[in-house]
């Protein structure tokens, strides 16, 4: 397979060089999947704080904490703690899910640098 370069020269496209462009790809699938993610996981976390800050302004000893569609009343102590739980698993989640969008943006840069490196202005790696 050849692959044109815009002086008009040819360079080949190896199946070493087909991977990285496959991989670059998919990374990016990725990113974008983990910035969706993120999103989703920053909205979970202010909604558990409103949550907890709106727990904090009640005075009732028994309320009411939605578990999938439904309400049930529990002890105020009880909710307490299981909103702190809900707060810490879900930060542990956001940081895990930002550390992997760290990765994914350091190997796309490594490949940017190596397929750019090849291919010149032959390849387009950016988004538009």
């Amino acid at each position: 397979m050849q692959q044109q370069k815009g002086s008009g020269s040819e360079v080949e496209v190896t199946w070493e060089d087909q991977l990285n462009i496959n991989k670059f790809g998919r990374l990016n699938n990725r990113f974008h999947e983990l910035e969706d993610e993120i999103k989703i996981a920053k909205e979970n976390n202010e909604s558990l704080e409103d949550a907890s800050n709106e727990l904090i302004l009640s005075d009732e000893d028994i309320v009411r904490f939605q578990i999938g569609e439904i309400f049930a009343h529990m002890p105020r102590e009880q909710v307490e703690s299981k909103l702190e739980i809900m707060k810490q698993n879900s930060s542990k989640e956001l940081e895990k899910l930002e550390e992997e969008k760290e990765s994914v943006l350091a190997q796309m840069a490594h490949l940017k640098k190596v397929l750019y490196g090849k291919f010149k202005d032959s390849i387009n790696l950016e988004e538009d």
